[in-house]
């Protein structure tokens, strides 16, 4: 293939950009009040926000994979940021989305298909499977530096609010890719390292061990302690659990909510 091929390959698509205009308009509505509706103006800043760090995720995944040998992921057009070209569209951004609407879950997304095969060595193989769930953690940095930077002087609080709930998002997904389950990036990481004995015997168990960790995060006490660990985490970046119940009760606009005054309103 020539070098116009792999540019056209490797070339941002319209698709993303277009996110990323939406992300940039409505992050600009929040911030300047402008909207009628912050709410809206929030669900719409933080959703395809969201969605931007899906795409890089799966990016991540497939720009490690090229260094470490899989030279096919660019001509399946993972490289263009595209979230129409993964194996699984409806499992990579809507279902993600979804879960964010209704529960405020990071949901980890669905997966480009990475040829192992073509990847030598172990420590490669792992290098692929964290560079999703890093991107994670450095959205989360990237939107929680006001907050440990004490650079929040200026920041509109509907704004603030957004960031703390994107942040929130971004750590839970990090802390759900990084469990050592089957079908997970955590697993991932450790899986070249396993006998080939386990990794067999475990090789079944991949979809349904997923549907069981989010089979528990729907028992009160686990989905308690999950979500302690995520706030912990968020306390320890600068961010109070009020901006991010107050984010999250600015994302959900269409609940009645007492809270959402208390939130919009000017404060000292």
């Amino acid at each position: 293939m020539g070098p116009q091929g792999v540019r056209g390959e490797r070339q941002i698509s319209s698709v993303f950009l277009g996110i990323v205009a939406v992300m940039a308009v409505t992050g600009w509505a929040v911030w300047t009040g402008y909207a009628a509706s912050p709410g809206l103006a929030v669900f719409l800043f933080v959703t395809s926000a969201w969605v931007v760090s899906l795409c890089l995720h799966e990016y991540a995944h497939a720009r490690t994979a090229l260094h470490g040998g899989d030279i096919t992921v660019g001509a399946k057009g993972y490289l263009t940021l595209n979230p129409l070209k993964y194996t699984h569209a409806l499992l990579s951004i809507v279902l993600p989305v979804v879960f964010v609407i209704l529960g405020g879950l990071g949901l980890p997304g669905g997966a480009v298909y990475i040829e192992r095969d073509r990847i030598r060595g172990r420590w490669k193989h792992s290098l692929v499977s964290a560079a999703g769930p890093l991107t994670n953690v450095a959205f989360a940095v990237v939107c929680t530096a006001p907050f440990w930077l004490d650079a929040l002087d200026g920041v509109p609080l509907p704004f603030r609010f957004a960031l703390a709930f994107l942040a929130l998002l971004q750590v839970s997904a990090a802390i759900l890719n990084f469990l050592p389950v089957p079908g997970l990036d955590g697993y991932g990481i450790i899986e070249p390292w396993l006998s080939h004995r386990v990794r067999r015997e475990l090789a079944p168990l991949a979809p349904f061990a997923l549907i069981g960790v989010f089979a528990l995060l729907w028992i009160p006490e686990v989905n308690a302690v999950f979500f302690d660990a995520v706030r912990g985490v968020l306390r320890a970046l600068g961010v109070s659990d009020v901006e991010t119940y107050c984010g999250r009760d600015l994302y959900r606009f269409w609940q009645d909510s007492d809270g959402f005054f208390f939130c919009t309103a000017p404060q000292d």
